[in-house]
């Protein structure tokens, strides 16, 4: 199995990754929005937006 960041060979500790690096920079995507999962919805929408509102800053 390859790790979907850098494309080595995964170590069983860390799988689906090969270290714990390649965890936390996918991990820091999540995080900035670099990946999404779409909405398909209006509830889903407003699902999203009542959970950006809960946020301690509110939303960006």
């Amino acid at each position: 199995m390859r790790c979907p960041i850098c494309k080595k060979q995964t170590t069983p500790k860390d799988r689906p990754f090969c270290s714990k690096h390649c965890a936390d920079v996918d991990l820091g995507r999540w995080f900035n929005g670099t990946y999404a999962v779409a909405a398909d919805t209006a509830e889903d929408m407003s699902d999203a937006a009542s959970a950006l509102e809960k946020l301690p800053h509110g939303p960006h």
